[in-house]
């Protein structure tokens, strides 16, 4: 039983970093009808950078706020490039943003190497029914919560929030009363940097992360994404918590190799599902 917790908990911790690098691609997708494939690239450079500010004498937290920046940052160069020409169709905008992702690998492997970096987290280790784990864990679960409960607030509560919900949802009518659609595409561009950013910068610790972490964030953020429809962070957050717990009681209880495909058939199974409930909806609609 204590390890099941142990797996659990660590599950959670995992699954919140895929939880978040899929709130990203949701925010800028309800926005912008856009798969953002770089945001996993958003991640890679936001934990790139805190090592080395921390490198340099930075404190914690000072650091990583820097560092959710530099992803926020990236995040809105990529939307320049990727939707700053009006009129660009969404397949174009996606494979911009692959193209992006790959050339990021040239840039951190220039800046950084290739060898992988890690720094110190919350200090200290927990003890819950006899299973221990890093008190770190904690504070991704508590970070996460707080971001999903600050999206929710954001789109449901704020006038910006209800801009981009006016831009997901009638595009035209959006210009018509004024608001500036490529602008609300290029801000949720930059928010989907700065979760990309605060994945990387909360995972660090407990993962070595290279140049090319990015692959796993963004197919373990994909799949979670996949789970809400790319519109319902609510389901992007249950979709990536799922995931983590499945792939640590697969490292925990088989083999830690599989924990990709693990991702793959969660990814496929959430797609059937959406297809299947379409022509349902279809028929409501109706």
């Amino acid at each position: 039983m204590s390890d099941l917790l142990q797996y659990l908990i660590t599950g959670l911790g995992g699954g919140c970093a895929f939880a978040l690098v899929g709130s990203g691609m949701v925010v800028i997708h309800r926005v912008t009808r856009v798969v953002n494939f770089a945001q996993g690239s958003f991640a890679v450079l936001a934990a790139l950078t805190t090592s080395t500010l921390l490198a340099t004498g930075l404190p914690h937290g000072v650091a990583e706020l820097l560092a959710v920046a530099v992803g926020a940052g990236a995040g809105l160069l990529v939307g320049l490039v990727a939707i700053g020409k009006p009129g660009t169709p969404p397949g174009a905008s996606l494979i911009i943003t692959l193209g992006l992702a790959v050339a990021a690998y040239a840039v951190e492997v220039l800046i950084w190497g290739d060898q992988p970096r890690s720094f110190a987290g919350v200090p200290g280790a927990v003890e819950l029914a006899g299973a221990r784990f890093q008190a770190h864990y904690l504070l991704i679960i508590g970070a996460t919560v707080a971001v999903f409960v600050t999206l929710a607030i954001l789109f449901a509560r704020t006038d910006v929030g209800r801009a981009l919900s006016a831009c997901a949802s009638n595009p035209y009518a959006a210009k018509v009363v004024g608001i500036n659609v490529t602008r609300m595409g290029l801000l949720s561009f930059a928010v989907g940097g700065a979760l990309g950013g605060l994945a990387g910068v909360l995972v660090t610790p407990i993962q070595l992360v290279t140049f090319d972490y990015d692959v796993t964030l963004i197919v373990g953020g994909f799949a979670a994404a996949i789970l809400g429809g790319l519109v319902r962070p609510a389901l992007t957050l249950a979709g990536g918590l799922l995931l983590g717990v499945a792939q640590a009681l697969v490292a925990g209880y088989g083999n830690a190799a599989y924990q990709l495909e693990v991702a793959l058939v969660l990814m496929l199974a959430a797609m059937i599902w959406q297809a299947a409930r379409q022509p349902a909806a279809q028929r409501e609609v109706a």
